[in-house]
């Protein structure tokens, strides 16, 4: 039962073995804007943000979640941004989801973009290898063609990101 040989203690990992976290990601929990708060001016962290409220002004953070119930007036930037409520503004960002749930009126300047069946987008959305450090107002924020594409999303989602300009109807 007893002994006399002493028993090892495992040593802990080194250091190099633990992983380090993404890419600027804070190790802390979300912000949280919850649904009976109004902000007005810009929020900006280096962690993660969870809006359910209203705000009126820019929203920066590394990663973004836009409730249903949740409305922004003013530009989004972010590395990953999922949008299940409404934003009226420009969205920039790496990743950006958007949920069946959502109503986006603005423009999209996106390296990934998945659209839900059920999503309301209406703006142009272009692809880009540096969306945070792009400047897009290099065109007056115009679409190069003068068009704007207005899209609901009722078909699956591997066609969405073939969005063409629409062209003038004859009238």
């Amino acid at each position: 039962m007893f002994s006399s040989k002493s028993k090892e203690v495992p040593t802990p990992p080194p250091a190099a073995a633990v992983p380090a976290p993404k890419r600027g990601r804070a190790l802390s929990a979300p912000s949280i804007i919850s649904t009976d708060m109004i902000m007005q001016g810009a929020l900006s962290s280096a962690g993660d943000i969870q809006i359910d409220g209203r705000v009126e002004g820019d929203v920066r953070s590394v990663g973004l979640v836009i409730g249903e119930k949740a409305e922004i007036h003013g530009e989004v930037l972010a590395e990953d941004v999922t949008v299940r409520g409404k934003v009226i503004g420009r969205i920039r960002a790496r990743k950006v989801l958007l949920a069946a749930t959502c109503r986006v009126e603005g423009d999209i300047l996106h390296e990934a973009l998945a659209v839900e069946s059920g999503a309301f987008f209406e703006g142009n959305c272009r692809h880009s290898d540096n969306p945070l450090g792009d400047n897009p107002l290099s065109n007056g924020g115009a679409p190069p063609n003068g068009s704007r594409q207005t899209a609901h999303a009722e078909a699956p989602a591997e066609t969405v990101g073939l969005f063409a300009p629409l062209s003038p109807v004859a009238t």
